[in-house]
């Protein structure tokens, strides 16, 4: 058994983390934090009770230390690579849930704010099993992607070499209320997504130049991408629509079949797919139709699962040696 630190227990990732920890048969969860400590993790989240009762600690890097040999980062841009920082040079190993080790030094400044660990960034692997496993299986330091990258890039990557690279790709992503977190703002409030749909910072979403990035290393291309996301009146799930062109006639099919026919966490399906299929679980839901050379791709996630914490623990899996899928759920809440 490896013992493994959540620190940012707070939040609905760090929640989902609790769950899918507690009956791991490879992990145990020896260290529960957050910024404030003073109570059980079944006082924080009362769904919790009877399931686990480990005190919460007010952060402590030192502590995690102690206790574990794994951590899994929950917190927000920032905050994270300074636990980071000093959790390696202890020797713990981290995936990393923020956006502080996904991107190359440039683009995160550019988006996020000036980099505090420019050590270990070129050292991180991105944790998108299906592209980066081998980097992921021999790093201490893993930088889990985000809801919105994980599912327009697993649907995208398959067809670029076939995308014609003078066109504009859409993305078009919607993505249920708890992508947001816990912080209150105004447009999670009940009034303002309640019977609602809408579209929040088209073109400008930080998120879009990570899609880029990852695009242009696995490809060497750099397309016009044209990232879209958008808020619904859910609690969590995440659909994603790709519009591109293509250069040539392709069979989609057997491009997607090719890329994920074998993959345990990619569905390929025959008909548009929906966010209650992979609720719950750590699947990705792809279709894929064309019209001459007009291409559709559909891409399916539970944000909060195969978009962060689902996702995390296969990144740890196979960081520490274990089966990919060993813990991870894989039946939805509804049919």
């Amino acid at each position: 058994m490896i013992n493994v630190a959540i620190i940012g227990a707070t939040g609905y990732t760090g929640l989902e983390l609790v769950k899918i920890l507690v009956n791991h048969s490879k992990f145990n969860i020896t260290y529960i934090a957050n910024s404030t400590g003073e109570q059980r993790v079944d006082e924080l989240h009362p769904c919790l009770q009877n399931v686990i009762s480990l005190d919460v600690s007010k952060a402590d890097v030192n502590d995690v230390a102690k206790h574990a040999q794994l951590a899994f980062l929950a917190l927000p841009h920032k905050t994270s690579m300074s636990f980071a920082k000093e959790l390696l040079t202890l020797g713990v190993k981290v995936v990393d849930l923020s956006a502080d080790y996904r991107l190359e030094l440039e683009t995160y400044e550019k988006n996020y704010c000036p980099h505090e660990d420019k050590e270990n960034l070129p050292n991180s692997a991105y944790g998108l099993p299906e592209y980066f496993k081998k980097d992921i299986a021999s790093t201490n330091l893993v930088a889990n992607p985000g809801c919105y990258p994980t599912a327009s890039l697993l649907a995208l990557l398959p067809f670029i070499d076939y995308i014609d690279e003078n066109a504009p790709v859409f993305i078009d992503a919607k993505s249920g209320v708890s992508g947001a977190g816990k912080k209150l703002n105004e447009i999670t409030q009940f009034c303002t997504v309640n019977e609602n749909i809408f579209a929040y910072n088209p073109f400008e979403h930080r998120h879009m130049p990570e899609i880029e990035e990852k695009v242009k290393i696995l490809h060497n291309k750099e397309l016009s991408i044209n990232f879209v996301p958008h808020l619904i009146n859910a609690t969590r799930g995440m659909l994603v629509s790709v519009y591109a062109t293509l250069k040539e006639d392709v069979d989609v099919d057997a491009v997607l079949e090719k890329a994920y026919g074998t993959s345990e966490f990619v569905r390929i399906k025959d008909k548009p797919v929906d966010i209650k299929a992979t609720a719950g679980t750590n699947f990705c839901d792809l279709f894929v139709k064309k019209n001459g050379k007009a291409l559709f791709i559909n891409s399916s996630i539970d944000n909060l699962l195969r978009g962060a914490s689902s996702q995390a623990v296969c990144n740890a899996n196979i960081m520490c040696g274990f089966e990919e899928g060993e813990g991870i759920p894989k039946i939805a809440y509804v049919p």
